[in-house]
């Protein structure tokens, strides 16, 4: 099964940046989702379904909240 999600799903330019940041830009350019920031290595519910509404944004705070992960849409 396949999933088609509307707007931008991938923000590879955005690793590197403040996490903050990241999200604001994220829900710019596609309204249809929220980002969550996230520290690496926390805990969060692991889900099998694609979620077209969710960007995981993974910052590393040992880097200064960064992002160390390509947000996606899932």
């Amino acid at each position: 099964m396949s999933f088609i999600c509307s707007g931008k799903t991938s923000w590879p330019e955005l690793v590197g940046t403040k996490g903050d940041y990241a999200a604001s830009v994220i829900e710019r350019e596609n309204p249809g989702v929220t980002a969550a920031v996230i520290v690496v290595r926390s805990p969060v519910p692991f889900e099998y379904n694609i979620r077209c509404n969710r960007v995981l944004v993974w910052v590393d705070k040992k880097v200064d909240g960064t992002v160390v992960v390509v947000p996606i849409v899932g």
